[in-house]
């Protein structure tokens, strides 16, 4: 009997001296920054800033906007989806031949959608033309990256409301777009380029 009750202690103060060296270690983490930076990462990743920033002052778009539609599409995760989209800005084959007409190209490959530079900076030409057809309203425009031009024509174009999108998922991804957007720029808006 005594043999298991000190046992049985071990056990307790084992567990809680793994207790107090966890509670050592989050405080530590939580103390140095690295406990939020995990999370924001986790829950608001942003990678390749430089060629947003970039994309963003020679397009004209928001930086903010383009870091938004990267995390709706892909999370910031090169992938490609059963619609064959592909690269962080989910850029179909004909979406890039059409993006290579208008903008003059004359060099693509659909292997170069894989390449961030190149994804973003297609998926930022795309957003741009989006916006001119739709007098820079943000929600037609969004609609149309999503569900194609011609949804968003028939849905009401430039004079389109959220709540006016039929499509529960397009619906869903333009106001995730617009919600991640102030995130972005309230999270990340010196690595975006505001406020310089």
């Amino acid at each position: 009997m005594k043999r298991k009750a000190r046992r049985r202690r071990r056990r307790w103060q084992a567990l809680g001296a793994a207790a107090v060296l966890a509670g050592l270690v989050a405080g530590l983490l939580v103390a140095s920054g690295a406990f939020d930076r995990a999370l924001q990462e986790l829950t608001l990743p942003l990678r390749h800033e430089d060629v947003i920033r970039q994309q963003a002052n020679e397009k004209e778009v928001d930086a903010a906007l383009i870091a938004a539609v990267i995390y709706s599409e892909s999370r910031f995760r090169d992938q490609t989806s059963h619609a064959g989209a592909r690269g962080l800005m989910q850029i179909t084959p004909a979406a890039a031949n059409e993006i290579e007409r208008l903008s003059g190209g004359t060099t693509f490959k659909l292997s170069d959608l894989s390449d961030p530079e190149i994804n973003i900076r297609y998926g930022t030409f795309f957003l741009r033309e989006l916006l001119d057809r739709y007098d820079g309203d943000e929600v037609a425009a969004l609609a149309a990256y999503n569900a194609g031009p011609s949804n968003a024509d028939a849905w009401g174009g430039s004079s389109l409301k959220l709540e006016e999108i039929p499509f529960d998922e397009t619906r869903g991804y333009v106001a995730e777009v617009l919600d991640k957007k102030g995130a972005y720029r309230d999270t990340y808006g010196e690595e975006l380029g505001y406020g310089r």
